[in-house]
This record gives structure tokens, C-alpha cells and sequence, in this order.
């Protein structure tokens, strides 16, 4: 960038070390909370502080992030209340079966959710919590079920209506130019990664899956443009066509960057045809390089100005059922678990404790690090309740007028929802903990209530919930990080394997290549040991390479399929199902001379198999992770 353009750039408004931009989402998230929480009491709702916690989750910087995770929220409630509602009924005079039940549903919640990402896994461990907040809280009074369910729907749509009302009078900001600029960014790391490889310089697959986990990191995010406006199906659609344009320019550039050079071709010992065959592979991937360059731009052109793309792509999302089973088991045992400790001890509030402990085991199963965020709960909750007690004996202390309630939580909110604009992934999750659980011990109502031994009592409760939940998980611990490694490198493996060139795929090679990226997105940011993490990149770029080539070879030699050239691609596809690169250079050989002899054109797909000759040359073959040896 030149000199200038920098110095140009204008110098974004601070105050006490947070832009201005934090400063106005902290004013929005307030006034939508003391708008949600004025109009419950107006309704007289039966949970007013639904309203106001539906606020705290959905305070996000953007309008449609906040509209998309509303929407979810929405839709999450409508499925816990019908399930509640169904399980209140059928087992409710069935104490230990109805835990059961209920263990047994977070298993399955914490399994949707994994097989899921961003919101869409939201929703799920939501349902699980609509269940938990309905039916565990009124499992003594099993027909205050559904008014209870509705009461919940009331609130979540008021709290939905506020952040709603107040985003669009103060004008809240949209989420796609950050998109864009990302993807910009991204863009021109590809490039320069393809510029190295047209070069001849050495690439790395570190470089490479690094690229490639940032890349399909942006999948949950594009869901938010659709209800950001009117265009934003349209730049849903392009932010889509421009990751998996982005993994593709990737793979091309890996393909051409151990292509051999046309002087080394010529001179390894064997015939020109060699050279001519690597010379026809290194002419068509710089096409296709340059193609997919313009193909991102133009991507990068229509989600800017909310039009379709030239080629609408789907961005498939690749998860493990195996590692998504295992969490969902893990989980509906550490329910149980917590369950029979408060049902052997008698306590009181074991329902306020039980929905507690549904809440962060559902919500830990949306993270990375679900033992990490237990952890960071367990930080959190004193923090709230210390808070709450301020707020409630302090500032409030009898009174209950509404104006102090404003005042009193201005502070609070807005230190709070500063602290979700931070980009810690500590200080930031912290911040939203902070927010939602200082409302649930404060329970904003009317009339408030202030017995202090109630207060203290819930605050008790509510830190040992989130310390037998943190305990749980260290006695039965979810997945490690190597583990999850080497679950996700053999399903690879397994894939691989299974991948059949003989056969028309169901998607596309840039639609699978990104299937692929999300794969190693997943084992990118697994917390697993830095030997194994780089042993397991290796091994998965290799194997990545190697499908992008088969896929490139039959979606080339499936436009063959009906010209003269047929005898000679079905011979290439026989020689590919070998996975020997002396069989499958022979086959391009065999193609190029009968495409010469009928004067056809089959570039394209002799670059294909020359790509996936070079991939499956005798190497160091990588770790077989599934077994435990080299396959």
C-alpha cells in the first residue's frame, strides 16, 4: 500500500481505550434491554428478565448477526417448549425416568449441535435449554408446563422486537463490508501464495492449511447477510462463491507448485512426452489460476454490491458423527451425574441448580473447548453475582422505580458489552457471561424482590452448578485435542480411499475441495500437540492434493464421455482407481494421442491426470492416524 493511502487513513475515535464504534453497540445494548425489560412490565409478562437475557444474547456489533441469531432463537424456543411440553406430559410422575429423559435429550441437543456450526448449533443447545428452563423448573407442577412455555415465547419476542427496534432507529452498522474486507485480505494471501508457486519457490503445507482454515472459519458468518436487507440472499450467495473460489485458487496453486518444471521433465531420464504432458499441465493451471482470480473478484464485486455471482456454490459443511456422538454421550453423563448428586443431597433449589448445569453444558458443547468454557463460566459467575448483590442492596435497596433500574444498569451493561468487542477470546466470552448471568441472579421483576437470604442462597447454588459441571468434565473429559486429530485425519484417509473417479460426484470439485478446507479448519484449531498438529497437516494436505486432482479427472473426463476420446478416458479412469503415477501417465499419454490423431482438443483433462500423477508419486507416505502406522 503506498505511503500515502496510509497516512490518509483516518484515525478511528477512542475513549478510555475503546472506539467509538464499542461505544455506541454498549449505548444500543442497553437501551434494547431497558426498552425489553419497560414494555415486559407494562405486559405484566410472568418472566420479564427472559426479555431482558434474550438482549444480552443477542448483543452483537451488527444488525445481522443479531437478526440471524434472533431468528434462531425464535425458532430453538418454538422446538424446547414442544418437547418440554411432550415430556412433561408423558414422564412427569416419573422422577428418576424423567432425568433420564432429560440426560438423554441434552445427549442429543449436544449432538445436533455438533454436527453443526455458528447459530444453527446455538439453536440446538438452546432447545436443550427451553427444556431444561421449563420442565426441570416446573417438574412438581407439570401442568404450568405450557404457560410457562408461553410466557418464555413472550418474553424471547419482546427482547427479539427491542434489539430489532433500537438497531434500525440508531442504524446499527452491517456485517457484509467486514465480510468483504476479510475476504479481501484473504484474496491476496491466495495470490501471493499462487505467485510463489508460479514462480517455482517452495510452498508450505502449514502456509497452506493455514489459508485454508481462515478461509472456511468464514462459513458460519455468511448465514448473517441473508437477513441483513433485501440483497442479502444475494451476497450470501456471493460470500459463498468466493470461499469456495478461495480453496479452489488454493488447490490449483498446490497442484502447479509440484508440478516439475518443463527443463527438469525433460531432462529426468525419460522421453520428451514427459516434458510435452508436464508443459500442456503447467499451460492449463496458470489458466485456471488466472480464471479462479477473476472468478474471486468477481465474487468479492456482487457481495459489495449485493448482486449474484456469475456461479452460485455451495459451501458444505464437513463434521465428524463420531466425534459429535461421543460429545452428545459425554454430555447426557455429566447431566446424569449432576442429577443423582442433587437428588442423593436433598438440596433445595435443585431445579434452579439442574437448569443451570443444562444451560453450560449445552452452550460448552457450541465451543472449541468445552472443559475452557466451563472454566471461564466458573470465572464469571462470582463476577455476576458479586454485581447483581451491588445492583440489588446497593444501588436499588428497596426501591423500584423504574428510571433507578436504568441508571443502575448502565454501568453494568455497558462494561459488559465493551468487553464483547474486544477480540480476546477471553475477555470477550467473559464479558457475555458476565452480562447474562448477573440477569439471572438479579432477576429483574416487579415488584423486585429483595430477601437476602434467597440472594444468597441462588448465588451458592449457581456457583457450585458451574463448579460440579467443571468437575464432571475433569473426571470424564471430552475428546482431547490429539484425539480429535486423529479421528478427523482417518476419516480423511477413509475418504480418500472411498473416492471413486469412475463415478459422477454429487459435488462439484471446488464444492468438495471446501468440504475438505473445513475438515482442516477443524484440526487447525484443535487444541492438540504441536508434534501431532504438524504430523496431521502433512498427512491431510497430501490427501487434500490428492482428492482435488481425482475429483478435477472425473469431472474432465465425464466431457469426454461422448466424443471419440471415450475409449481413452474410460482406460484413465481405470489407471486412476490404481493410484499408481506411472499407470496414470500413461493413460495421458494414451489420451493425448488419440485427442492428436482426431484433432480434439483434451487439455483439460490431461492436465487433470498429469496433476494426480505427480500427486500420488512414491513419497514418504504419512501417518495413518485411524491405525496407529503407516499405510
Amino acid at each position: 500500500m503506498p505511503v500515502n493511502a496510509t497516512a490518509a487513513a483516518p484515525r478511528p475515535l477512542v475513549f478510555a481505550g475503546f472506539p467509538a464504534s464499542s461505544w455506541v453497540f454498549a449505548l444500543r445494548a442497553w437501551l434494547a434491554m431497558l426498552l425489553a425489560l419497560y414494555v415486559s412490565f407494562w405486559l405484566e409478562l410472568e418472566s420479564p428478565s427472559s426479555a431482558a437475557l434474550t438482549v444480552a444474547v443477542l448483543a452483537l456489533p451488527t444488525r445481522g448477526q443479531g437478526m440471524e441469531k434472533a431468528g434462531y432463537r425464535l425458532l430453538a424456543t418454538a422446538i424446547g417448549v414442544i418437547a418440554a411440553i411432550a415430556i412433561a406430559g408423558i414422564f412427569s410422575q416419573t422422577d428418576g425416568l424423567l432425568l433420564a429423559v432429560l440426560a438423554i435429550w441434552v445427549g442429543l441437543c449436544t449432538y445436533v449441535a455438533g454436527m453443526l456450526d455458528g447459530n444453527r448449533a446455538y439453536a440446538a443447545a438452546l432447545s436443550c435449554i427451553t427444556v431444561a428452563l421449563i420442565v426441570v423448573e416446573q417438574i412438581d407442577t407439570p401442568l404450568q408446563v405450557f404457560p410457562t412455555g408461553v410466557a418464555r415465547g413472550a418474553a424471547i419476542g419482546i427482547g427479539v422486537l427491542a434489539v430489532a427496534l433500537v438497531n434500525e432507529v440508531l442504524a446499527a452498522p452491517d456485517y457484509h463490508p467486514v465480510l468483504a474486507s476479510r475476504l479481501e485480505a484473504l484474496q491476496f494471501r491466495v495470490s501471493d501464495f499462487a505467485q510463489n508457486a508460479i514462480h517455482g519457490e517452495a510452498t508450505s503445507a502449514m502456509v497452506a492449511a493455514d489459508m485454508l482454515r481462515d478461509i472456511a472459519s468464514l462459513h458460519p458468518e455468511i448465514a448473517s447477510l441473508t437477513t441483513e436487507s433485501s440483497s442479502g440472499t444475494a451476497r450470501s450467495a456471493a460470500a459463498r462463491a468466493a470461499m469456495v473460489d478461495l480453496v479452489t485458487g488454493v488447490s490449483l496453486a498446490r497442484a502447479l507448485a509440484v508440478l516439475p518444471r518443463p527443463v527438469a521433465a525433460a531432462q529426468d531420464g525419460r522421453n520428451d512426452r514427459k516434458a510435452s504432458l508436464t508443459t500442456i499441465c503447467r499451460d492449463v493451471l496458470l489458466r485456471e489460476i488466472a480464471n479462479s482470480s477473476a472468478d474471486i473478484r468477481s465474487s468479492l464485486e456482487a457481495l459489495q454490491t449485493g448482486t449474484h455471482p456469475r456461479q452460485q456454490w455451495r459451501a458444505p459443511l464437513y463434521r465428524s458423527r463420531r466425534i459429535a456422538t461421543e460429545g452428545g454421550v459425554r454430555a447426557a453423563i455429566h447431566f446424569m451425574l449432576i442429577a443423582m448428586i442433587f437428588v442423593m443431597a436433598g438440596w433445595p433449589s435443585t431445579a434452579l441448580c439442574l437448569t443451570l448445569v443444562a444451560v453450560i453444558i449445552s452452550l460448552s458443547s457450541t465451543a472449541p473447548d468445552p472443559r475452557g468454557f466451563t472454566m471461564l463460566a466458573v470465572f464469571a459467575m462470582p463476577i455476576a453475582c458479586v454485581l447483581a448483590g451491588i445492583l440489588k442492596y446497593l444501588v436499588f435497596n428497596g426501591v423500584s422505580e423504574f428510571q433507578l433500574l436504568a441508571i443502575g444498569l448502565a454501568p453494568v451493561v455497558t462494561g459488559a458489552a465493551l468487553l464483547i468487542t474486544l477480540p480476546s477470546r477471553v475477555l470477550s466470552p467473559i464479558g457475555r457471561l458476565v452480562l447474562v448471568f448477573m440477569l439471572v441472579v438479579l432477576a429483574p421483576s416487579n415488584p423486585q424482590s429483595y430477601d437476602p437470604q434467597a440472594f444468597v442462597v441462588t448465588c451458592l447454588f449457581l456457583l457450585l452448578s458451574a463448579v460440579l459441571v467443571f468437575t464432571v468434565q475433569l473426571l470424564l473429559p471430552s475428546l482431547s485435542g490429539d484425539k480429535r486429530i486423529r479421528l478427523l485425519v482417518g476419516e480423511a484417509h477413509r475418504d480418500l480411499d472411498r473416492l471413486d473417479s469412475r463415478h459422477t460426484p454429487k459435488l462439484a470439485p471446488g464444492e468438495a475441495a471446501f468440504r475438505d478446507a473445513a475438515r482442516i479448519e477443524q484440526i487447525m484449531t484443535a487444541n492438540g500437540e504441536p508434534a501431532t498438529k504438524h504430523q496431521a497437516v502433512a498427512d491431510i494436505m497430501r490427501w487434500f492434493d490428492q482428492a482435488a486432482t481425482l475429483r478435477r479427472c472425473a469431472a474432465e473426463l465425464d466431457q469426454l464421455a461422448a466424443s471419440p476420446l471415450k475409449e481413452a478416458a474410460s482406460a484413465a479412469r481405470a489407471a486412476l482407481t490404481l493410484r499408481d503415477d506411472n499407470a496414470i501417465m500413461a493413460a495421458a499419454e494414451a489420451l493425448r494421442l488419440i485427442a492428436a490423431e482426431h484433432n480434439i482438443s483434451a487439455d483439460q483433462a490431461l492436465a487433470a491426470l498429469v496433476t494426480a500423477g505427480v500427486a500420488f508419486q512414491p513419497s514418504q507416505l504419512p501417518t495413518d492416524f485411524s491405525q496407529g502406522k503407516r499405510p
